[in-house]
């Protein structure tokens, strides 16, 4: 039992000492939020490239992550490159977001039996904000961001789009998701929208960690890892 006790707790360990982690430089100003990620404090920022889809390996699209904290906020910076931006408007809003192509930052809790939120960020600046609970069916698309502690900006260019956006630490503390141990537990996602031959739009999912190499699930907590800010 005990050669049995060992061996587990070496598992955790190793599983544990396998987590990604972002690591998410301080800024002693805050950040312009334009939408191009024009602020110069961007380019001290640590630059996140590393992101796969195993499930449709051919022609990867980059895409870019940054973050940045300050005493009040947490900053994000994605930059995507997408030669077909397909942004339906049908007139639904939020649900728009979904159907577009999109950036996600989820959080979650260290504690996985509390709520996680997501927030779905399409190339229009629009987003679908929502929480639900680990393993069960139950995403409520009605639940929204804080006001005045989330704002979002996003613009287009040549190569593809940029997604820029801010959120208050306290929204995160009331949350429940930021306890003041500069670590936030996130993941990291994309929907690439593409055309396929029928007519039809198709998708490719991205992420920064890969919970299931044979089918994508970001809905897990083992598609997370840490942005921890460094002070």
């Amino acid at each position: 039992m005990k050669y049995l006790l060992i061996l587990a707790l070496l598992f955790c360990l190793s599983c544990s000492s396998q987590t990604k982690t972002y690591l998410v430089k301080k800024t002693d100003n805050a950040i312009i939020v334009t939408g191009n990620g024009s602020d110069k404090a961007w380019e001290d920022a640590n630059i996140l490239t590393a992101f796969l889809y195993p499930w449709q390996p051919k022609n990867l699209p980059a895409t870019a992550f940054k973050a940045l904290w300050s005493d009040t906020h947490l900053y994000f910076l994605y930059n995507v490159e997408d030669s077909e931006i397909i942004t339906p408007e049908r007139g639904l809003g939020e649900l728009d977001a979904v159907q577009s192509d999109r950036v996600e930052i989820f959080f979650k809790a260290a504690d996985e039996t509390k709520p996680y939120f997501s927030l779905e960020m399409d190339a229009l600046g629009r987003c679908l904000d929502s929480d639900a609970q680990f393993f069960k069916n139950n995403i409520d698309i009605d639940w929204s961001w804080p006001k005045d502690d989330f704002v979002l900006k996003a613009s287009q260019n040549e190569e593809g789009y940029t997604v820029e956006g801010s959120i208050s630490l306290a929204s995160l503390r009331k949350l429940g998701i930021y306890q003041d141990d500069e670590i936030l537990n996130a993941g990291l996602y994309r929907g690439e929208y593409y055309s396929k031959e029928d007519g039809k739009t198709g998708i490719k999912w991205i992420s920064w960690v890969i919970a299931n190499p044979d089918k994508p699930n970001f809905h897990v907590p083992n598609s997370f890892g840490i942005l921890r800010l460094e002070n």
